[in-house]
C-alpha cells in the first residue's frame, strides 16, 4: 500500500472476513493498493454484525498512516424504495448500521445502491419515501469524522430509481441536496444503462452531464470496472479492465476530467486476488502515463 498522494489512488474492493485489518488490510498491501473499499455486514443479509474495536483501531490507524483511503459498501439488499414495510424497516436499520460501523473505521464514504420503486408504484412515489427514510440518516451525520453517503446508480434493470446520469437530479431533489450526500460513479453501471464512455469524447461527456446534474464537488468515488456487455444492456456484469465492451482508452480519458481530481478508483473485478492485482497495476498505469 503507498503513502504517496496521486490525482486518483487506486484499489480494490477487499474481503474481510477473519478480520477487518488482519485479512483486508494483507489482501490490499498485496494489491498494492492504494485505497480500500470493504463491507461491515454480510451484503446479501439483513445482520448488523457488531465490529471488532482492536481490528476497527488496528484497520484505522494503518489507513490514517498510510494515507489510504476507505470506503465501505452497505449490503445489497438495501431499497428504501420497496412498498414491503419490512424490507424498508430493514434497508434503514442496516444503512444506519454501516454509517455507523464506517464513521468507527474512520471510512470516508459508504456506498448505497440507489433503489428501485417496487410493487408497480411510480417513481415520484418511491422517491418519496426515500425522502421520509433517507434524510433523517443524514440529518443524524453530525460528527467531524462521519462518512459521506455515497449513492450508486444501478445498470438500469426493472424499476430503478436511478441509472441515467440525470437521474441523480430528482434523488438529490428528493433528499435537499443535503451536504452530506455525494455519488459513487460506477463505470460499468452508467455504460450498462445506456451511457457510452467509448471513442474520444464518451467519458468526458457523461461526466460532464453528471456535474450539470449535481454540481462540482459532489462525485466522491468511482467504481472502476469493465463491462461484460454492450452499452445499453441493462446488465450489471463486470470485466477486468480493458477485457470487456468498455476498453482501456475511457479509463484513461476519466482520470484526465476535472471532476475527477482527488477521486479514488475502486475496483470490483473478476478474477480473484490475481485479477485484482493485474487490474490496479494497469489502472495505474493508464493513470501514470
Amino acid at each position: 500500500m503507498s503513502t504517496e498522494q496521486s490525482r486518483n489512488p487506486v484499489g480494490s474492493h477487499v474481503p474481510v472476513a477473519g478480520g477487518l485489518a488482519s485479512v483486508g488490510l494483507s489482501y490490499a498491501r498485496d494489491l498494492a493498493a492504494e485505497t480500500v473499499q470493504v463491507f461491515v455486514a454480510n451484503p446479501r443479509g439483513w445482520a448488523t454484525p457488531p465490529g471488532n474495536p482492536r481490528q476497527d483501531e488496528e484497520f484505522r490507524a494503518a489507513c490514517a498512516a498510510g494515507s489510504i483511503p476507505a470506503y465501505v459498501h452497505a449490503p445489497y439488499l438495501i431499497n428504501l424504495g420497496s412498498h414491503t414495510e419490512a424490507t424498508l424497516e430493514r434497508s434503514v436499520e442496516s444503512l444506519r448500521h454501516s454509517l455507523r460501523r464506517g464513521r468507527e473505521i474512520g471510512a470516508l464514504g459508504v456506498v448505497v445502491h440507489t433503489g428501485s420503486a417496487t410493487g408497480g408504484r411510480a417513481r415520484a412515489v418511491a422517491l418519496k419515501q426515500v425522502r421520509e427514510h433517507l434524510l433523517p440518516l443524514l440529518d443524524e451525520l453530525t460528527h467531524d469524522d462521519d462518512p459521506d453517503l455515497l449513492i450508486e446508480s444501478t445498470a438500469g434493470q426493472g424499476a430503478s430509481l436511478c441509472s441515467r446520469t440525470w437521474d441523480f437530479g430528482p434523488y438529490f431533489e428528493a433528499l435537499d441536496a443535503h451536504p452530506k450526500l455525494g455519488v459513487c460513479l460506477d463505470t460499468c453501471h452508467i455504460f450498462a444503462a445506456g451511457h457510452d464512455l467509448t471513442g474520444p469524447t464518451g467519458m468526458h461527456q457523461t461526466l460532464d452531464l453528471l456535474v450539470d446534474t449535481v454540481g462540482e464537488g459532489r462525485l466522491k468515488l468511482i467504481h472502476a470496472n469493465d463491462s461484460q456487455d454492450v452499452v445499453g444492456a441493462h446488465k450489471d456484469r463486470h470485466a477486468n479492465i480493458g477485457a470487456g465492451h468498455i476498453g482501456e482508452d475511457p479509463f484513461r480519458a476519466l482520470m484526465t476530467h476535472p471532476a475527477t481530481a482527488g477521486v479514488p478508483l475502486i475496483i470490483e473485478t473478476p478474477g480473484g486476488k490475481e485479477g485484482h492485482a493485474a487490474d490496479v497495476e494497469r489502472l495505474k498505469k493508464l493513470r501514470d502515463g
